[in-house]
């Protein structure tokens, strides 16, 4: 996506690629804690499933591990968000057209007039 070009209202520029870059990587840490949560899940299921101590007793420290990676996607999720909003106003400061320097468009809502 670095040099991908958005036109938003018109304004064809291009996205800072460091921002991209940052989000890209947020969301690649985000999938791989997802398909790991997922095979957690499976094993979690496969041990309840089995009734034996031992496996039972092993869900403990794998759900410890599914409630950290929640967390840490939590965080993950935050990070972005804020991010995301640092760049849109860094990006939009002194735009007043309502069209983001980034390239996405944020258009503004006009108000109809009193009739």
């Amino acid at each position: 996506m670095e040099g991908d070009t958005f036109s938003g209202s018109g304004n064809g520029t291009q996205l800072d690629s460091q921002i991209v870059h940052t989000f890209q990587k947020s969301f690649v840490q985000v999938q791989n804690i997802f398909d790991q949560n997922r095979l957690l899940i499976n094993e979690i299921n496969q041990n309840h499933e089995s009734k034996m101590p031992d496996n039972l007793s092993r869900n403990v420290g794998l759900i410890r591990k599914l409630n950290n990676n929640i967390r840490t996607v939590a965080d993950l999720y935050a990070d972005l968000s804020t991010n995301f909003t640092k760049s849109m106003d860094a990006s939009s400061e002194g735009d007043s057209s309502g069209a983001l320097k980034s390239g996405i468009a944020c258009q503004k809502r006009s108000r109809p007039t009193g009739q």
